[in-house]
């Protein structure tokens, strides 16, 4: 009896165990990639590629997908905006001719 106890908890102890580990294999992209199981929520540090850059609708789509984010927009010194939170947005700020000078969530 106390043999087959013994027996289950090492195969319960192998089965949780086996169940954390990794294969180890790697992509070896270095691509900007959204971060695994963020749950949509932005990661800004993502996006920081576009700094100094022109801001375009295509550079945003870049951006946000680099992010994790399920939204961006890009944000003119003279638009009034909300001061609504919103974990899933990306903002490209940028200066008046147009260049990201600021990336940020919200």
């Amino acid at each position: 009896m106390f043999r087959t106890r013994a027996s289950l908890a090492t195969l319960l102890v192998a089965t949780v165990l086996a169940g954390c580990s990794s294969n180890g294999a790697s992509s070896g992209n270095s691509a900007p990639t959204a971060a695994a199981n963020n749950d949509g929520r932005c990661e800004a540090s993502g996006a920081d590629f576009t700094l100094g850059k022109q801001a375009t609708p295509e550079l945003l789509e870049q951006a946000r997908k680099a992010s994790g984010s399920q939204m961006g927009r890009i944000l003119k010194p003279t638009d009034v905006i909300t001061l609504e939170y919103r974990s899933e947005r990306l903002n490209l700020n940028v200066d008046e001719k147009g260049v990201v000078s600021r990336v940020n969530c919200g």
